[in-house]
């Protein structure tokens, strides 16, 4: 990363940016117990759980210690479940088979808080607002997760698009609403509402549209089979692919950057392909490069550092630092052992979820989780969990 840029990351709030992966609830895992390791061992739960983390396996959920990393307590919920920040200290929104639900991982319960509907899918954060989209009905619910802190379903805006498909919406801070177009046979783009749910903007020139990130500058991209589609300043820009199929689904943004980092597949035909290229578009220039890491991934190893760097998580078992601006590899931290990503999205693989300076690394196959100081390169913390996990998040505040 060039020193300048380095230096005023460094003077700023430096926060770490979920990655706005596409899929609707998950889950499965090994739910076998270890209980040789001494890392194992379920501590007492705590009246509250300061900055928690939360692990999805097969039939519930772990909430853990940051610092530790042990788990304070286990929470029984059937069938494949996904997990995101909520957008406060606090909560993490949990996808069910029935819709979202809202936990207090600090309090260590579920509260009744839920959005219900069939396939629910994208939760995104974004100027203060946390949005959420259901595949199976098309509803966009928009709320300030500050009300989460009542006990309540929050009071906020609803939108229903015209046909129900697998999409995305994001907020803005002068309250427009971006959201995807499409059907359960194709998806075509987005359209830009203003207050008031009357439309501003459209752009139809995005096949296959899937995944969003926000950049510096509140430039919102959504990827598409051939290159991205970003709005930016009340207007639509396309940015082509340098293949004619060259597909972004999933997306990491950083408000330390303009440039996002994208996965990146050309192969429309293939059952699973597995990249070892990804792509970052600068959403200043309206352009998109392609940087090769020498090692796959998948839609679980995207992330952004404190400083704007991008991450991945490859199949080689490294956290691939990469320069967004010079688009070059700065360096790669051990994390895990190598992996394949299997052939069915819902099975576990190991996940990156980064909070402040700290990458969190699950290893399933081996029923284990890691802390990371980014600074360092070095590992803080590894243990042994109960169960092979599957998602992995935490409270995030701030957006």
């Amino acid at each position: 990363m060039n020193t300048s840029r380095r230096n005023r990351a460094l003077t700023g709030t430096a926060l770490a940016l979920a990655v706005s992966t596409v899929l609707t609830a998950c889950g499965g895992g090994d739910s076998s117990s270890d209980a040789e390791s001494q890392d194992s061992a379920k501590a007492t739960p705590a009246a509250a759980v300061k900055d928690p983390l939360v692990v999805t396996f097969d039939g519930g959920l772990h909430i853990l210690d940051k610092d530790s990393l042990e788990v304070t307590e286990t929470i029984d919920l059937p069938g494949f479940n996904r997990v995101n920040p909520a957008g406060d200290k606090d909560h993490v929104v949990v996808s069910t088979d029935s819709g979202f639900r809202v936990l207090d991982a600090a309090a260590q319960t579920l509260t009744d808080i839920r959005y219900d509907g069939a396939k629910p899918g994208h939760v995104v954060r974004h100027g203060g607002k946390t949005v959420l989209f259901t595949d199976g009905t098309g509803e966009v619910n928009v709320f300030d997760p500050a009300d989460l802190s009542a006990g309540k379903k929050p009071e906020g805006r609803t939108y229903t698009s015209a046909e129900a498909h697998h999409g995305v919406a994001i907020e803005l801070t002068d309250g427009q609403l971006l959201t995807t177009l499409g059907d359960e046979e194709k998806r075509t783009g987005a359209l830009v509402l203003d207050g008031n749910d009357k439309e501003v903007a459209r752009n139809e020139d995005c096949p296959g549209v899937h995944g969003e990130a926000a950049a510096q500058g509140e430039a919102v991209a959504v990827g598409c089979e051939d290159g991205v589609l970003v709005y930016k300043d009340g207007a639509f820009t396309k940015v082509d692919a340098p293949d004619d199929y060259g597909r972004i689904g999933n997306q990491a943004g950083s408000e330390e950057s303009p440039v996002l980092l994208g996965d990146y597949k050309t192969d429309p035909d293939a059952e699973l392909e597995r990249p070892t290229r990804v792509s970052l578009i600068d959403t200043e220039k309206a352009e998109l490069r392609l940087v090769e890491l020498g090692t796959s991934y998948s839609f679980r190893s995207l992330a952004r550092g404190p400083h704007g760097e991008a991450l991945v998580l490859g199949t080689d078992g490294a956290i691939h630092v990469v320069d967004p601006d010079e688009g070059t590899v700065e360096k790669k931290i051990p994390a895990v052992g190598e992996w394949q990503e299997p052939l069915d999205w819902q099975q576990p693989r190991p996940t990156l979820f980064v909070r402040d300076h700290t990458a969190y690394v699950s290893e399933p196959g081996k029923k284990a989780l890691h802390a990371i100081d980014l600074e360092t390169g070095k590992k803080v913390k590894s243990v042994t969990l109960p169960q092979s996990t599957n998602e992995l998040s935490g409270t995030v505040a701030g957006h």
